[in-house]
């Protein structure tokens, strides 16, 4: 089991677009073969803020994942409008 969590900070003036295109990637995500699950936060102090948690079945699915039309369609709508490049870690589940 493989868990990612993706921090993704919007540029103010743009969050509620890149909310759109972030909940837009959700629905995408959580039908394909080896997601186990996958949701998104955003920040009630800071609206601007959001965080992604996912789990997948295995290394190759969460690689699979990356290289999907709806990430890269993800990326084309919503990159120009953060104002950092996402945090994207990686944990393997010990216990």
């Amino acid at each position: 089991m493989i868990h990612i969590l993706a921090k993704i900070t919007a540029q103010p003036q743009a969050a509620a677009a890149v909310r759109d295109a972030l909940v837009e990637l959700v629905g995408h995500s959580r039908k394909e073969v080896g997601c186990v699950s996958y949701a998104l936060y955003q920040r009630g102090d800071d609206p601007a803020q959001f965080q992604t948690v996912e789990e997948w079945r295995d290394a190759a699915a969460a690689d699979a994942h990356m290289t999907t039309p709806h990430i890269a369609a993800a990326l084309a709508t919503a990159g120009p409008l953060l104002a950092a490049p996402p945090e994207i870690v990686r944990f393997g589940k010990l216990i």
